[in-house]
């Protein structure tokens, strides 16, 4: 079949999933929060008792990617356990527990001429979510847009599509199981790229698309959709340690940030260190970094007081590894960390590791980026960790939403007018 032929069948898939969404998307946006609750529990439980389909499943798609040469980030994403999967179910019911945002009310005025004018929150209505091979963003999203009462359309990366298609039979299972509508989550199975070229396009079915994913995924979806995107974010972080920060303190935040979970958007990808502290805590933090298999890339500064590590490239301090590599700086000051951070960073999330009130204030204040953090590693950039349930995205965008997104950052507003009788006179 011609490149014509894959995307108008790719279309027709989008276009039938599309109307059925919308369908479902009104009836969601009614029901009661209790109803709701009763099927994201029911979609946990389902997931657990279908966990070794799920695994047979995702057991493929990981042998069929290594097959294929993917390594490092991408089959580590990939790659489900049992741990893995009693973390969606338990998503699941983290977000069952938070409070519904729908029919909150924002505010609430009373105009002279008597007419009460309510502002509420209401879903979004479909939500298309296009990301990579990183099957637990199924049961992420799905259950974070019906609790906000949305439907949601998937299109996740090739190399996951039995995983997330054995996944979304678990969530189904759980739908019907509490009496809510199937077709509120739905799931793009055609394979190639077409698929998230026709949903990109698809205004007249989709409201809103977030694509999860790397540089490449989200740029592209930023400039080719038609429909509305919320851009989430590639995580080019930063760890600054100040002139005047606890170098123990500083060492744990470090190792924390580049090791604990290197292939994510939160991990830390530059070090920024104060020259007044280098030649000591760089030594003592380039050794720690070393034993854990961490590969340095520096400044001349920087190899000029650790041995053996590699020069650091312009392209360098843009980069998104997703790995143990970590670029290394020495800077002279506060403002030269700040405007570094702000020149390559992804505004994703940055860290100061400081004793200063006055330099963590500053850092708070000028650093351009949706979480900035004192004295705490990055890697705390997580919806759960915020205490919003399991999240759609980390948006760098500043319109509509920014961090972690919730519940309430897929909701919109709506503006309730009560009158009796009132008419415009000029």
């Amino acid at each position: 079949m011609d490149v014509t032929g894959l995307l108008e069948k790719a279309e027709q898939e989008v276009a039938e999933k599309g109307r059925k969404a919308q369908a479902a998307s009104r009836q969601l946006a009614v029901l009661r929060s209790a109803v709701k609750d009763r099927a994201l529990l029911a979609m946990a439980d389902a997931l657990l008792a279908r966990q070794e389909e799920i695994l047979e499943a995702n057991r493929k798609d990981y042998e069929e990617a290594a097959a294929a040469g993917r390594t490092g980030a991408l089959l580590d994403r990939l790659k489900l356990t049992p741990e893995r999967i009693a973390g969606m179910a338990r998503g699941l019911r983290n977000v069952a527990a938070l409070p519904d945002p729908v029919g909150e009310g924002v505010s609430r005025t009373v105009r002279p001429n008597g007419l009460v004018i309510e502002e509420v929150r209401v879903p979004l209505g479909v939500v298309g979510i296009i990301y990579e091979a990183r099957p637990n963003v199924t049961a992420d999203a799905a259950g974070l847009c019906l609790k906000a009462g949305n439907a949601v359309i998937l299109r996740g990366g090739h190399e996951a599509l039995r995983s997330n298609m054995a996944i979304v039979r678990a969530l189904h299972a759980g739908l019907e199981a509490a009496g809510v509508v199937r077709e509120a989550v739905q799931l793009l199975e055609f394979p190639g790229r077409e698929s998230a070229q026709a949903l990109m396009r698809a205004r007249e079915y989709v409201d809103v698309l977030i694509p999860r994913g790397g540089a490449g995924l989200i740029q592209t979806v930023v400039r080719e959709a038609r429909v509305p995107v919320i851009e989430t974010g590639v995580g080019n972080c930063h760890t600054f340690v100040d002139a005047t920060a606890d170098l123990q303190m500083a060492l744990n935040i470090v190792i924390n940030a580049k090791c604990q979970r290197p292939s994510v958007c939160n991990a830390m990808e530059t070090l920024l260190v104060h020259k007044d502290v280098a030649a000591t805590f760089l030594p003592q933090v380039a050794e720690a970094l070393r034993e854990r298999g961490v590969e340095l890339r520096g400044c001349p500064r920087t190899q000029a007081l650790v041995p053996d590590v590699k020069p650091a490239t312009e392209e360098d301090w843009y980069a998104e590894y997703l790995d143990l590599i970590l670029a290394v700086k020495v800077v002279d000051s506060l403002e030269e960390a700040i405007a570094h951070i702000n020149r390559y960073g992804s505004r994703h999330s940055e860290a100061i590791v400081t004793n200063d009130y006055t330099a963590a204030q500053r850092f708070l204040d000028e650093v351009d980026a949706a979480c900035v953090y004192v004295n705490a590693s990055t890697r705390f950039s997580d919806g759960e960790q915020f205490g919003l349930g399991a999240e759609i995205g980390i948006s760098t965008q500043k319109l509509h939403a920014r961090g972690p997104m919730g519940l309430r950052e897929l909701t919109t507003v709506k503006f309730r007018v009560y009158g009796n009788g009132q008419v415009r006179e000029s």
